[in-house]
């Protein structure tokens, strides 16, 4: 005789029940569709975006209009390439305005200008993004010997960079009057201007580092987990000195680029670039936590920042309110890439 006792009688859950997914296989699809919702979000965004523009003004869609739109984001595509390893590494530099000023003094004061006598041409250039990429390697060592957090270290050299730039320029706007250094913002190659080819390039320069070499590789292991990365034997000091250093010169070439724009160096030349640039990284997909995310990523967040800048212009919407705009947006990229199911504490 068979007796049943409770203790034998084993309750199936009603997500194992027939007709029901079991919970492993809601996480295993959850998981996936926010994998998903993240990974192809930034071109979605994009797309639609583009779409609504031109449906409110058709003017965005004008050969023109598209071109002042690859040139407004020349400057903020270069930066935001730098930026993006700093991220990728689970860093943070807040440097990118002080470096691109350093950069753009450098190139004023030593090409032909209204200051003094100094005409190296493109000597100056060469010398901006070498300074820029020194005070990179120098943020990358103060960092890393010093034990500093990244947020303190890089804003000491943000404002170190503005402090130097100010008193070199005394205080004042310095024209840039070599004329072949300007033709980088004036001249045009197959009808767009020389600065966007040096963006691309410089985008293209970034996604060879990221994905084909040991560096590139080796800013994702780091930044997938610190621990990991140093037991696999990588060199932690060594990758972050290089990466600031990389970093600063993107930020170098960058300063070149606005200075050739604006064909002068000032006081402000860099305000607003670092909120720009970070907003691009983080739109774009790249997590703050590191290791995940990338220049492609960038390079759309770039775009999303810009044609949004550009279509609320031309939609005539104030200053204060696109502003507001853009910090919703910086919000609900990061809720967006965050996976704060595995967060177990929120700083």
């Amino acid at each position: 005789m068979l007796t049943i006792n409770a203790e034998n009688i084993k309750t199936i859950p009603k997500s194992e029940q027939a007709g029901a997914m079991p919970n492993n296989g809601r996480r295993l699809f959850g998981g996936l569709n926010r994998k998903h919702l993240r990974a192809y979000a930034p071109v979605m965004v994009l797309i639609a975006l583009c779409i609504l523009i031109t449906i409110a003004n058709p003017n965005f869609i004008e050969l023109r209009n598209l071109v002042r739109v690859a040139n407004s984001a020349a400057v903020p595509l270069t930066l935001a390439m730098g930026l993006t390893f700093i991220i990728l590494l689970g860093s943070i530099d807040l440097s990118v305005e002080g470096s691109l000023s350093i950069a753009a003094m450098v190139t004023v004061l030593l090409a032909t200008n209204d200051a003094n006598g100094n005409s190296y041409g493109w000597l100056a250039v060469l010398a901006a993004i070498a300074a820029s990429t020194a005070m990179g390697f120098t943020t990358g060592i103060i960092q890393t010997f010093l034990r500093i957090p990244s947020f303190m270290a890089t804003l000491g050299v943000w404002f170190i960079g503005l402090g130097i730039s100010v008193y070199m320029l005394g205080g004042s706007a310095v024209r840039l009057m070599d004329p072949s250094i300007r033709d980088l913002a004036l001249a045009r190659f197959l009808g767009l201007p020389v600065g966007v080819w040096v963006a691309l390039a410089a985008f293209l320069f970034a996604c060879t580092i990221q994905y084909y070499t040991r560096l590139g590789r080796h800013i994702m292991a780091i930044g997938g987990g610190e621990d990991v990365a140093e037991l696999s034997g990588i060199n932690l000091r060594r990758v972050r000195i290089m990466t600031f250093g990389l970093a600063g010169f993107f930020f170098g070439v960058a300063g070149v680029l606005a200075a050739a724009q604006l064909g002068r160096s000032d006081a402000v030349i860099a305000d607003g670039r670092l909120f720009a640039a970070v907003t691009a990284v983080v739109v774009g997909g790249t997590a703050l936590t590191g290791g995940e995310g990338g220049v492609v990523n960038t390079f759309i967040g770039v775009l999303i920042v810009t044609i949004l800048s550009n279509g609320m212009i031309l939609l005539g919407i104030s200053p204060y309110v696109q502003q507001t705009v853009q910090g919703l947006m910086i919000i609900a990229a990061v809720a967006l890439s965050l996976d704060r199911l595995r967060l177990q504490i929120v700083k």
